[in-house]
This record gives C-alpha cells, structure tokens and sequence, in this order.
C-alpha cells in the first residue's frame, strides 16, 4: 500500500487529484465551523445526549451535528436517496430498463431523480429536527420565520455536500460521497484517542482493558479487510464460436460473486430501525409526561430495551442478518447472470443453461450470503464489549469501521487501476 502512495505521488496527474481530495477536505473542515446563529449550545448539548438517533447521525458528520453547523445533516439525506432510488430500480420496471440500457443518459436521469428525492428526504429531516429543536429549548428564537431559516440552512449545507462529492468524483481519486463520510469519522479518533489516553495516565481506565481494546479493534479491522475482498468465483467455460471465417476457441474465466454484497447497508437500516421509534417519540414530546401512554413507552424503551440490553442486541442481530439476505437479493439478480452467459454462448461445467444454472448460482449466493450476515451481525453488537472492559471514551463503531476500511481499499484499487492504466499507456506510446 504505501509503495503504491509512493508511485502515485511521482505522477503528476494522480498528484493533483490528490492534492483537490485534500482541499476538498479542508473545505468540510471549514463548513463544520460554520454554525447556525442563536442556538443554546447548552441545551443542545444535552439533547444530544438524550437522544441515540443524534449521536448515530453525529457519528458521520465529523462534529457538524455537536457544533450545530449548517452541514449538521451530513450526507445522509442523500445516501438515503440512493439507497431507495437502488431498491426502486429493481422494483420498477421503467427505472430498470433506463438503468440497463439506457446507457449514460439513463445513468444521469437517475442521478436528476436521486437528486429531487435528496431534497425531499433533507426537507422532511431538516424541519423535524428543526421543530425538536425549538421545543426542547435549542433556539433562542422560536419564531416561525427562524424556523423555516434553520431548514433552509440544513438542506442548502447537505446539498453543498453533495457537490462536494460529486466534485471529488470527477476530479479526484475515489468515490466523493463515500470520501465524505470517510473524512467525517476520521476526524473525530484523533479526539477519541487522545481522551483515552489521558485518562488512562490519571489512572481512570484500565491498562488491561485498554490492551483488550486494541486487540478486539485489530483483529476486527483484519476480518473486516477479509470480508471485504472476499469473493467466491464460480468457474465459466466459453464454447467455441466461428465469427466469418474464424474459429475461436473456448476459455475460461470466472463469475466473482463477492461474500459481502450488502457492505454496510444491513446495519445502516437496521439500526435506523431500532432508534427512530425512540426518537420519533421524543420530537414529539413523548417523553415529557411519564403518565401518559407515549411516556411510558419512551419509558420502557429506555429501561428494558437499552443499547446495552441483551434484547436490544439481539433484536439487533437478527435485523442485520434479514437485511442482509434482502438487500443482496437485490443486488444480485441471478437470473439475468444466468441469460448474459447463455447469449455469450458460456457455461458453468456440469450445469445446464437456463434455470438449473439459476438455482446453482442462487445456491451458492445462499451459503456466502449466510456467512456474510452472522458476520455482520456479530460486527454490529461488538461495541456492546466496550462495559466489559471499562472503555467509555473510545467508541468501536461497527459501522464507521466497515466504511473506513472499504473507502481506504477502494481508493488504493484506484490508484492502482490509474497507475497501471498510465504504464500500458507508456507502453503503446513505446
């Protein structure tokens, strides 16, 4: 890997894309500072941390959402978006169709649409937040028309985060998007690690459990880079095939069907899942009166069904594991892999065209699929160990983990893929 950093940087082209990676960065470094006038830090401080929803958002946003800056939001809006408008392409034949052969156009009018729905989804986050807010004391000004500026702000700063990825795309290395949420969790370890530290020095954390720790996050991250590149490759035979008056040859070749298609999906809604009902009821100010029916709710949610319960947990687990086999469902689509190497004139060996060639790759997909989610679910209800060995102060995030590690591949695959595009370039220019 680093050798690869040390490639990448003697060329100028692959330079300058990292360098406007870096200054996109620091762009979002900036716009966290920038926050939204007459807020009460204090009682937004508290109502964080009351609420398990916005800690989960916190966690992406690199600091926006404690500091109550116009980019609270993050970019979750948008990759909401994208994650519906993926689920409908499926689910809707027209958008399907413009996806598979629509071609560029097609892949730019379902960009215009995960767009639109970008602003609808940061419309709705935005004013609920905005009027939870308001009631739990947040804004000094509890007017309608600062109201309606607040939503403004917080869409306008997650709409600016999206040309900002969209921006890294094109003219730097990587996915802008993923980059985003990358940077946004990276910023708050360094924060993370020197408190542990420190305490640890005035002798209020446990050297035992703090080695513990560390064992637990390496011996995560390495399963997680496992997991990751893992692929099952199905064996493909290509018949032969005259073209005019040619023979070719039959070869071979491979499907790869990666074991872990859902990624980070599965505990992103799963955990969305567990939280929102908690948190929907506190915007609406369930919380406040014990006696009434949305009291005692909120009451027996935070009593018996706590992040650190073990009903909690396993709720949690089980969620994971069914949206896992969902989603890579959707993402897999078995029967279309099946007609692209019967029209190729391709085979598996020993399976027959058609149908049975479905059920062999479904199969197959079930059992990877089945390891894949035990993982997940596993990787999700880690932090839960944090009690048993003391650590308050350093947060093993399940989620943040899966995507720090899968955007740092993706980026050095490509770097890889443009230095290597760059010396067959040499080559043929040779």
């Amino acid at each position: 890997m680093l050798t690869t950093l040390r490639n990448a940087l003697t060329v100028p082209d692959i330079r300058k894309r990292v360098g406007f990676v870096f200054f996109a960065f620091a762009v979002f470094v900036f716009m966290i500072h920038v926050q939204l006038p007459n807020v009460n830090q204090q009682a937004w401080n508290q109502l964080i941390q009351s609420g398990a929803f916005y800690q989960f958002l916190g966690f992406l946003s690199g600091g926006a959402l404690q500091k109550l800056s116009i980019i609270a939001m993050g970019i979750t809006p948008y990759i909401n978006a994208s994650i519906i408008m993926q689920l409908m392409t499926v689910v809707i034949p027209q958008l399907e169709e413009m996806a598979k052969k629509g071609g560029e156009e097609g892949r730019k009018t379902i960009g215009k649409y995960t767009r639109w729905l970008t602003i609808v989804l940061a419309t709705i986050q935005a004013t609920s937040m905005s009027i939870a807010m308001s009631r739990g004391g947040v804004f000094y000004d509890h007017s309608a028309i600062f109201i309606a500026y607040a939503v403004i702000a917080f869409v306008s700063g997650t709409l600016f985060l999206m040309w900002l990825g969209e921006q890294i795309t094109d003219k730097g290395i990587g996915n802008g998007i993923s980059l985003i949420i990358f940077v946004g969790i990276v910023l708050r370890f360094p924060t993370q690690v020197a408190q542990t530290f420190s305490l640890a020095n005035k002798g209020n954390v446990n050297w035992l459990g703090l080695a513990l720790w560390v064992a637990i996050a390496l011996v995560t991250i390495v399963s997680i880079v496992f997991m990751y590149q893992g692929q099952r490759r199905i064996p493909v035979q290509q018949a032969r095939r005259v073209v005019g008056r040619k023979l070719y040859a039959g070869r071979s070749s491979y499907i790869p069907l990666r074991l872990n298609n859902a990624g980070v999906i599965s505990i992103i809604f799963a955990i969305s899942i567990l939280l929102l009902p908690q948190q929907a009821l506190s915007w609406f100010g369930g919380g406040q009166n014990a006696n009434s029916v949305a009291g005692k709710v909120t009451f027996y949610l935070t009593t018996y069904f706590g992040p650190q319960s073990f009903l909690y947990n396993l709720v949690y687990f089980l969620l994971v594991v069914v949206f896992t086999f969902f989603y890579s469902a959707i993402v897999v689509n078995t029967r279309d892999i099946a007609d692209n190497l019967k029209k190729s004139g391709s085979f598996i060996p020993g399976i027959r065209p058609g149908q049975p060639t479905v059920d062999y790759i479904n199969k197959i997909l079930a059992r990877i699929t089945t390891a894949a989610a035990i993982y997940l679910g596993l990787l999700a209800v880690i932090p839960s160990l944090q009690r048993d060995v003391g650590l308050t102060s350093l947060y093993i995030g399940s989620t943040s983990l899966l995507i720090v590690v899968g955007v740092a591949l993706d980026s050095i695959t490509q770097i890889e893929a443009r230095l290597a595009m760059r010396d067959y370039r040499g080559f043929i220019n040779r």
